[in-house]
């Protein structure tokens, strides 16, 4: 037993002698088993030139110092064990992340985040050719094109057409005796130019006519909106009478005020004017009321007619229509005439009235 006992201690003893060389080191490399040593802070990296990136060299792995002389242990080869890294290395990923792109694609990359979609450049392709021909020409000889060409321009713009309108036909009950008056006018041509006769007057029942005239004009249009018109105009009436070449105007001016105008040379070398326009407001779609203005002028007197210079006498009217059909409207309404200045001096010396008020009834129809 003694023995026994003996034998145990003393391999225990020999047991605690080994030297420290020989214990097995080979699971000191594995991944985790022990921290790794601290790394060095990588070096800072020159700022690049902002006209062109310039390729970076990596900074250089840095190793840790070599630990501390071991013991000689048995040499074991880790070529062939997939460990992974190991706690000797160590990989610097901050100058993996600073590794710039190629100069090129670092270009297109910031060329691209400052402009996408419609901020891009447009592109320099040149535009298609505007067509020359049309595709029936291809098929149908060229006489058999050429007329239906111009037909369809005449179609679309050149065609001749025509329109009557008398805007005033009415009788006029007034003071004294009751009276009537009509103006319209009419014309024919195309869009640019036309031919226009215009006639105006009045008179009282059972004592004839007052004073009327027709004018024959070629009317031009200057734009979208407004006629030039020169011509004849020729006094009716009881004499004198007078014929005067006449230069005029006739449009739509703004707030959709229908205006016309002219100046009358006469025969005899007198100068007179005249400015007209009415406004169709209309307050449902078979219901206008019309407002009306006349102004007539004079450069001089002229006694055999009864017209003093300047301002010689103002018409104020309202009219209200219903519109049966679009071409055919009654109505009725006011007008108040007023002879102003000399004009209203021969007036008084032939025994006249110098303003009149009148009830009027009366048609308005075009076709």
């Amino acid at each position: 037993m003694s023995t026994l006992r003996t034998a145990l201690i003393t391999a225990a003893t020999l047991g605690l002698s080994v030297p420290a060389w020989a214990q097995d080191h080979s699971m000191d490399n594995m991944p985790g088993m022990e921290m790794p040593a601290p790394k060095k802070a990588a070096p800072k990296k020159a700022k690049a030139s902002p006209a062109k990136p310039k390729r970076a060299t990596p900074a250089p792995v840095e190793k840790p110092p070599a630990p501390a002389a071991r013991p000689a242990a048995p040499e074991v080869d880790h070529s062939k064990m997939n460990h992974g890294p190991t706690s000797d290395t160590v990989i610097d990923h901050g100058a993996m992340g600073e590794m710039p792109m190629p100069a090129a694609e670092g270009e297109a990359a910031a060329e691209g985040m400052a402009m996408s979609g419609t901020a891009l450049p447009p592109g320099s392709a040149p535009p298609p050719p505007v067509p020359t021909d049309r595709y029936a020409d291809r098929q149908f000889p060229p006489g058999e094109m050429a007329r239906a060409h111009a037909e369809m321009m005449k179609e679309s713009g050149g065609l001749n057409f025509g329109a009557a309108l008398l805007n005033i036909a009415e009788y006029q009950a007034h003071r004294g005796r009751d009276g009537y008056r009509w103006d319209g006018e009419a014309w024919y041509g195309g869009d640019i130019n036309r031919l226009w006769i215009k006639s105006e007057g009045e008179g009282e029942l059972r004592r004839g006519l007052d004073s009327g005239e027709v004018q024959l004009l070629y009317s031009h249009a200057i734009d979208p909106y407004f006629n030039l018109q020169a011509g004849i105009r020729q006094d009716i009436g009881p004499s004198p009478r007078r014929t005067y070449a006449t230069i005029g105007f006739e449009g739509l001016a703004p707030g959709m005020f229908e205006v016309e105008g002219g100046v009358f040379l006469s025969n005899k070398g007198e100068v007179i004017g005249r400015v007209e326009g009415y406004y169709d407001q209309r307050i449902s779609q078979r219901l206008i009321f019309q407002p009306r203005v006349e102004l007539n002028f004079s450069a001089q007197d002229i006694p055999e007619i009864a017209i003093g210079s300047g301002l010689s006498n103002v018409e104020l009217g309202a009219r209200l229509r219903y519109e049966i059909k679009r071409q055919f409207a009654p109505y009725i309404g006011v007008s108040y005439y007023r002879k102003l200045g000399d004009t209203a001096s021969y007036a008084r010396a032939r025994g006249e009235d110098v303003h009149a008020t009148s009830f009027v009834a009366g048609v308005r129809f075009w076709f």
